[in-house]
């Protein structure tokens, strides 16, 4: 349905962000900030992309002294927590802020304030870390920080600390994101939208968003009992006074595996949506592919000792998580034979994002393959300090998270700017990628085999390591490359790109339905839902549903499982306050790194600005009934 000029003026007026600094400042569009959260993250993919190379140039040859041992950990360090802290989590949830509201057709997220302050506080976390590397105070320990190295008798000074209260700042804004994904989908789908109705791509933002709820706070809390180790001599990590340096390494994996699962879900979103549009057909087995998902999310939470098979457990616990290792695999082969088999019954069409999906399940399936043997315990306890690991690693997490990113980031552009990204330079830049990043990570398997350990920054001659490590610098020459024709073509298409309209691909989900690029209402009216492909409704116009405010900023709230209509929300408008809370909740932080009673004092500026945050605003008056727009 095509709203009238009037409309659609006052809708610009009413969600309009205020003017230059003071916009930028208090924005709560979700696009927006969406946007910033992916520009920051792909920075630092591309800061810890120089690491990674930097760290190959220093092992293409033996006895290499280009690197000193201590420059080399706080590489590895930086280069590690980066990626899986401030790149590979934000950037998944970035991309869940910009398309739920559009995929459910809907004006904002659910906490439109939240929203803000969660990229402000990662913005925080992101400058702690990098500042303190500017600073030649970087952390060194790895992106793992295992006691008793990180405890205060073998690493005085700060560089732990900054470590940890990095983990604090993002994953305290990774929180306040997934509790906004969660509540947005089960709460603010439109009519018609059930459960058994939502894309896969929401099914796979909701779980993995439950899981970051679940189990995040692991890792939270053992960040702060290793400062509280640090700064106030308590012995949690202590043996000698009855401390257990393994209950570190318990909770940090309680985490650290499901979030492997965290950064992959979304990616079967963007692969099952990139799929099922450039097939030409609904995807097969959609019921299929939801319970895989749902079983991984669970799955996830019982096999985080896979990573500590190597410290001495008891042989029937490790058999047990052996078996819980290997049957993860199945509900990710269910998924893998439902999007081959998607494509062998459709008429696919082999544009660049579905070139990165082609790319995406080759790369995932050797990373599985590889993980299905480390899920043996004897097999891992021979592998786990060598560069087999490091190989599998990569190849799970960028083969399994970052192509299915890149595929999405193509496919999602259009609708983001209005204009379509070159298909030359982006076949040029998934082959420059593809085929660098197998060039520089599968000689790795078997250098692994050969005995080189992981995280040594030389070896001696001799070894018979030379020529795959040269090969494996090489590739990630060529990957990096990649990467910068990729950004180039991002950034070209920008200015340059063929004019896309609503709906270049022909996709079936909502969010096409929107003007490219959407506008900051999203869309005039709340769509209404009958089926799992609403865009390939036989030609048939989407019903749309008439009555939610247009002279102030309203969406609909409905219920859980069948998305009737309830009520309507005052949607929150642009404020300062959230990122004063983030600023207040920043200071208070690092200032912790450097004594305990700034937690204390902190709180006082960040109860003021939350007082101010959540100040009650004067109630509105309704805006009259709900209506099926004729």
């Amino acid at each position: 349905m095509i709203p009238p000029q009037d409309r659609i003026d006052q809708l610009n007026a009413t969600w309009r962000d205020p003017p230059g600094l003071r916009g930028f400042l208090t924005t709560v569009d979700h696009k927006r900030i969406a946007a910033r959260y992916i520009v920051t993250a792909l920075l630092l993919m591309f800061l810890a992309g120089m690491l990674a190379l930097d760290m190959r140039w220093q092992l293409s040859v033996p006895d290499n002294t280009r690197m000193t041992p201590q420059l080399y950990n706080e590489s590895f360090s930086l280069h590690g927590s980066t990626m899986l802290f401030l790149v590979s989590v934000p950037v998944m949830e970035a991309m869940a802020f910009w398309l739920v509201p559009l995929m459910l057709g809907t004006r904002n997220l659910a906490f439109p304030r939240l929203a803000a302050f969660s990229y402000w506080l990662y913005l925080g976390g992101v400058l702690t870390m990098w500042v303190a590397h500017a600073l030649d105070i970087t952390p060194d320990l790895g992106w793992f920080e295992y006691p008793p190295l990180a405890g205060p008798s073998y690493s005085p000074g700060h560089r732990a600390d900054i470590w940890a209260q990095m983990i604090t700042f993002t994953e305290v804004a990774a929180l306040a994101a997934s509790v906004n994904v969660a509540v947005t989908i089960l709460k603010m789908r439109p009519p018609g939208m059930t459960l058994a109705r939502m894309p896969v791509f929401l099914w796979a933002m909701l779980i993995a968003s439950i899981m970051t709820i679940l189990s995040m706070p692991a890792i939270m809390l053992v960040t702060s009992m290793l400062i509280a180790d640090r700064l106030v001599s308590t012995q949690f990590f202590a043996p000698a006074a009855g401390g257990d340096v393994l209950l570190f390494q318990h909770l940090f994996w309680f985490f650290g595996h499901p979030e492997v699962y965290i950064i992959f879900v979304p990616a079967t979103g963007f692969v099952s949506s990139i799929v099922e549009t450039f097939s030409r057909r609904p995807l097969f087995g959609h019921n299929v592919v939801v319970l895989a998902i749902m079983a991984i999310g669970a799955l996830a939470f019982g096999l985080w000792v896979h990573h500590m098979f190597a410290v001495g457990l008891p042989r029937l616990g490790n058999n047990f998580y052996t078996a819980a290792s290997m049957a993860i695999g199945l509900p990710a082969g269910l998924q893998i034979f439902c999007w081959i088999a998607t494509l062998w019954s459709g008429r696919p069409w082999l544009a660049t994002p579905m070139l990165w999906v082609i790319g995406f399940i080759a790369t995932f399936v050797i990373g599985g393959l590889s993980g299905i043997m480390t899920a043996s315990a004897a097999l891992d306890l021979q592998l786990t300090d060598s560069y087999f690991i490091v190989a599998h690693l990569h190849y799970v997490l960028i083969g399994g998270a970052m192509f299915p990113l890149f595929g999405a980031f193509c496919y999602w552009y259009p609708k983001a700017t209005g204009r379509l990204m070159s298909e030359r330079w982006g076949r040029i830049a998934f082959v420059l990628i593809v085929g660098g990043f197998n060039l520089g990570f599968m000689p790795m398997h078997f250098l692994g085999l050969m005995g080189m350990p992981r995280r040594i920054y030389t070896y001696p001659a001799g070894m018979g390591w030379e020529v795959l490590n040269q090969v494996a610098t090489a590739g990630s020459a060529i990957a990096v490359l990649g990467g910068l024709v990729f950004v180039a073509n991002a950034i070209g298409s920008y200015w340059r790109g063929r004019p896309a309209g609503a709906d270049p691909w022909r996709g079936s989900t909502l969010e096409w339905a929107a003007a490219s690029p959407a506008p900051a209402w999203n869309v005039a009216y709340t769509p209404i839902v009958d089926s799992l492909t609403p865009m390939w409704n036989d030609g048939r116009s989407i019903r749309v549903l008439d009555g939610i405010a247009i002279h102030r900023r309203e969406v609909l709230v409905t219920s859980v499982t069948d998305a009737e209509p309830i009520y309507r929300q005052e949607s929150a408008s642009p404020s300062i306050w959230p990122l004063a809370a983030a600023l207040a909740t920043s200071a208070m932080f690092i200032a912790s790194i450097f004594t305990p009673w700034a937690v204390a004092i902190g709180a006082v500026p960040i109860a003021i600005t939350l007082i101010g945050w959540f100040w009650p605003a004067r109630p509105r008056a309704d805006s009259g009934p709900l209506a099926v727009a004729p």
